[in-house]
């Protein structure tokens, strides 16, 4: 073989690459690079491409490959060294704190006991004690790990349920389970005196409604095969339990009361700040014009400085810890995975959109059934900032809350119902909510400033967004009105909200609301809620004189069936968070959305059906309309 022969024969054994990231001039300016372990010493010399290698799944997949690059920690343009700082501040940290848990502790303990000496009968003991106690197991778990509970509480459980359930013969156990649950909800809700509004009658057809919606969404579930019947079981289960204990009991109206109080009192700090803006005697001016009133007023301010407040415990990672424990809960107890779970928990604290955030890692790896569930529980319930602006606006604020820890195990459970998991999930052994480290906050200034920057945008946004949805239904009202006038639709004219009503007209019935004269009415604020938002299905409710006469028994049912996200607007919001967290998921995100959407205006109706079975003394949960 000559010269020219071999280098022939060289050149063909040689792949050339399409991808210009794989030449040698271009190795390091391409998103996908993998270093060997000199480059990880700080050394760039040596980049090493795989294909087809095979890597173990870590728990927490890497956004992307350029975060493995040198680790200089030094940053010469701010002249500071991080890891010299670091040192530091865990020194000082590590001296200091086992003092100053000492002292909050003695601070609440003297509190408590002082306060239970003083005022024990005329105040109450019930929540100051649950706040100490709180506060107390923080601090104990500082020290102490919390398998000295965990593991004494799983033997306990080894012991005594998991013998009884190896009793009954494993194909028994899930019916067994069903008529446990079944049997649950039939006591809980029938055994009770009637009360005037609340009839035996009524109770039958909410539970009516409740096993219609669950048999509607079985009748539609993508693979009614794979349906864990667990999940549904056991959420179905827990959200009755919780409004058993919210709507049944004084230590549950009390505690829930004590939460909406605290938010109440929220509106009240947020006003300091507007009448520094502005004068105590413009805010308080009540001759005809109350500018309090306003919303720009009254409920954007309570808005920002709810989000600046979230953010500010974000920042001392009281949001996630509270977060993640409930999320273990029902992790363990429904049988989800870890991803689903923590975005279950967070929904009705931070929204729809920032619970998402929690799990960004995890978002390009979720199996379908996943991105379904993260979508339903943020369609199932509403975040804390517009709670706040629900609440100044005249909504019963116990009514709210309720209705959002119900939301919790609702989604899960009607989720896992229309849309149940078919493939292997990447957090399906154990709980994670992953430190954002690119949002992450220099201090507490830090911190509360950049929430106060959240807030007016999030609070702007809602303003506009409500000032172009009242205008375009106006707009749409003015020309089926002007239409209905050709066909004699003159009393009442014809609008959307009366389109809207006829259509919900069923779902108002299977929610049991009073049937004198009442299901319209509650259709059309259905309507509302799911065609607009439900910021204007909740002001209707409150202003409009046309519901003012609303029964007890369905402004209260249909404060629990508003409570949620699940309009078209909020579609749009939900569908473009995850496709710019997850570009590559972006079809996923559009397939799952409108099912998702369904589904979580279901289990706010399961929600609302619970309520109608479980109130006995409406007239305590709701504030009269202004």
């Amino acid at each position: 073989m000559d010269v020219t022969q071999e280098a022939d024969a060289t050149r063909s054994q040689v792949v050339h690459h399409i991808d210009p990231a794989l030449e040698p001039e271009n190795q390091h300016h391409h998103a996908h690079q993998h270093h060997t372990a000199f480059a990880e010493q700080g050394r760039q010399d040596e980049v090493v491409y795989s294909k087809d290698a095979q890597f173990e799944k870590g728990i927490v997949p890497e956004q992307t490959p350029l975060d493995h690059g040198s680790k200089n920690f030094n940053d010469p343009e701010a002249g500071e060294n991080f890891p010299a700082q670091r040192i530091w501040y865990r020194r000082v940290k590590k001296q200091w704190r086992h003092m100053a848990h000492a002292v909050v502790w003695l601070l609440f303990t003297g509190w408590w006991i002082a306060g239970l000496i003083l005022h024990r009968h005329d105040i109450g003991w019930l929540i100051p004690f649950l706040l100490y106690l709180a506060i107390t197991l923080r601090i104990f778990f500082f020290y102490v790990p919390i398998t000295i509970v965990s593991k004494p509480m799983h033997w306990v459980w080894e012991r005594t349920a998991h013998p009884f359930v190896r009793m009954i013969p494993e194909k028994m156990r899930i019916p067994s389970a069903a008529a446990l649950c079944i049997g649950v909800i039939l006591v809980g809700s029938f055994v009770s005196k009637e009360s005037q509004d609340n009839t035996r009658a009524n109770r039958a057809v909410s539970l009516f409604g409740m096993l219609v919606f669950i048999f509607g969404l079985w009748l539609t579930s993508r693979n009614r095969k794979k349906i864990v019947w667990h999940t549904v079981i056991v959420g179905m289960l827990a959200q009755f339990i919780i409004a058993l204990f919210v709507l049944r009991t004084t230590t549950g109206y009390d505690i829930f009361n004590f939460i909406s109080g605290l938010a109440t009192d929220l509106l009240g700090f947020a006003s300091d700040g507007v009448i520094f803006l502005t004068s105590a005697d413009f805010y308080n001016f009540n001759n005809g014009f109350k500018p309090a009133s306003f919303f720009i007023v009254g409920v954007d301010s309570a808005i920002i400085f709810f989000v600046a407040f979230v953010q500010l415990l974000y920042h001392y990672n009281i949001v996630q810890w509270f977060i993640g424990k409930a999320a273990v809960f029902f992790f363990w107890s429904m049988r989800v995975s870890g991803a689903e779970a923590v975005v279950a928990a967070a929904s009705p604290f931070i929204g729809q959109g920032e619970s998402a955030m929690l799990i960004r890692p995890f978002i390009a790896h979720l199996t379908m059934a996943e991105l379904h569930q993260v979508m339903c529980s943020g369609f199932a319930t509403i975040a804390g900032s517009v709670l706040i602006a629900y609440i100044s606006i005249g909504v019963n604020p116990q009514a709210m809350v309720s209705a959002c820890v119900m939301s919790i195990p609702a989604s899960l459970a009607v989720s896992k119902l229309r849309w149940p998991e078919e493939e292997e999930t990447l957090t399906a052994g154990r709980v994670v909510v992953p430190e954002d480290k690119e949002h992450r906050s220099a201090n507490a200034l830090h911190a509360f400033t950049s929430g106060t920057w959240l807030g007016l945008k999030i609070a702007a946004m809602i303003t506009s967004t409500l000032l172009c949805i009242i205008a375009l239904i106006g707009l749409v009202n003015g020309l089926l009105t002007w239409w209905g006038r050709y066909l004699n639709i003159n009393d009442p004219p014809l609008t959307l909200e009366l389109i809207v009503g006829y259509i919900c007209y069923p779902i108002a019935f299977l929610l049991g609301v009073s049937r004198d004269g009442d299901l319209l009415k509650v259709g059309k604020l259905i309507g509302t809620k799911l065609v607009t938002n439900e910021f204007v299905a909740y002001d209707a409710l409150q202003h409009h004189a046309e519901y003012k006469d609303l029964s007890d028994r369905s402004r209260l049912i249909v404060t629990y069936a508003l409570c949620g996200f699940a309009n078209i607007g909020s579609l749009g919001n939900q569908i473009g968070v995850l496709s710019q967290i997850a570009p590559g998921r972006a079809d996923d995100v559009s397939r799952v959305a409108f099912s998702a959407m369904v589904t979580g205006a279901i289990s706010t109706f399961t929600s609302a059906t619970v309520a109608g079975l479980l109130i006995t003394n409406e007239k305590q949960y709701f504030s009269t309309p202004t």
